[in-house]
């Protein structure tokens, strides 16, 4: 079993920064791939981010390039997603999810997962 608890989100003007933080319980996170996933008002959820167990590779939604980034500590349990230059349509639900053990990046596209956090709103105002 793995518990997800995110922390960061908050109101932030446009161009701003945030750092999100999901905390994760349980021996296994280290095996897990883990991502973020966002949901805004009246919006489908949508993929932002992913990285590998390993932390070796990660992978972003086109419209986060190079302005967000995706990182981990498994020492520390913890993965996070910093969030820079904000702009106010990136404001949403942020969720915190984790598959595997060993899932492939590409596959945390899919919206499926083992386990979700339980989400931190990001609100960026313009």
């Amino acid at each position: 079993q793995v518990q997800l608890v995110e922390s960061g989100g908050g109101l932030v003007q446009a161009g701003g920064s945030l750092r999100l933080s999901c905390a994760a319980s349980g021996r296994t996170f280290s095996s897990y791939a883990m991502g973020w996933i966002r949901q805004a008002p009246g919006k489908e959820r949508e993929f932002v981010a992913a990285i590998s167990w390993s932390g070796g590779s990660t992978y972003y939604a086109d419209s986060v390039k190079g302005r967000f980034t995706i990182s981990r500590d498994n020492a520390k349990n913890t993965v996070y997603l910093q969030m820079n230059n904000l702009k106010p349509e990136v404001t949403a639900v942020y969720y915190c999810v984790a598959d595997g053990p060993y899932t492939i990046l590409v596959a945390m596209t899919s919206l499926n997962y083992d386990y979700w956090g339980q989400g931190t709103q990001v609100t960026v105002s313009s």
